[in-house]
């Protein structure tokens, strides 16, 4: 297990963790993708893997460890360096799984994180300090996006024809789309699975609407 000094200082879980969401990111991947490249069992670096069932620490091993870096090219010394709070490569962002996006509370009204069950997750800065990250649940998005893969959203990115967006409704329902058309009146959307329709929804069902501007895949 890793549990090395550092500055004089003992590495804690959290650490080891944000520095290995920090290598996938680098490499344009989900914590899943770098470990799957890594020739691991793809949860390997899930986050349902890092705590057990009764609450204990799971640590990654060296040997883990060791892989994940040769899969995105990197020596431990750049890995050290993804420990410090202050690495340059990416910043945290407020993460949580997909299908948990639709759950009361997970949202203030202005679409910002709000609510139990984020985590934190380390991706490449935006420009916009309110974005958040969700992590694809099964594949209801396939094949453009997969079981595992992380979409950044930035509610204050402008919106264009187009654009991959989350979307929300005033009813809680979540969903990913490309925007086809929007009007005073309504949005105009085409889901992603190539079998369903291009789907209306009036603007007054809509709570809200952010662009997708990143994904690990």
């Amino acid at each position: 297990m890793v549990r090395q000094a550092k500055a004089q200082s003992i590495l804690t879980h959290d650490q080891i963790w944000i520095a290995l969401d920090r290598l996938a990111a680098r490499a344009g991947l989900s914590p899943s993708g770098l470990a799957k490249r890594a020739g691991l069992d793809p949860t390997t670096f899930n986050r349902s893997k890092r705590v057990t069932s009764d609450g204990r620490e799971r640590w990654p091993s060296t040997e883990s460890i060791a892989k994940a870096l040769a899969a995105a090219d990197a020596s431990f010394d750049s890995f050290a360096r993804l420990i410090d709070d202050d690495a340059g490569d990416g910043r945290s962002v407020p993460l949580l799984g997909f299908a948990l996006a639709g759950a009361s509370g997970a949202f203030d009204e202005t679409g910002l994180p709000s609510g139990k069950g984020w985590t934190e997750t380390a991706l490449p800065a935006t420009e916009d300090s309110h974005s958040f990250a969700l992590e694809i649940s099964g594949d209801e998005f396939a094949p453009v996006y997969r079981h595992g893969d992380i979409v950044l959203v930035s509610p204050g990115a402008p919106i264009r024809k187009g654009d991959r967006v989350v979307v929300r409704s005033r009813t809680g329902e979540v969903t990913i789309a490309a925007l086809k058309r929007r009007t005073a009146k309504a949005l105009e959307l085409q889901l992603l699975n190539a079998s369903q329709a291009v789907r209306t929804m009036a603007a007054g069902e809509v709570a809200w609407i952010a662009r997708i501007v990143w994904t690990s895949q």
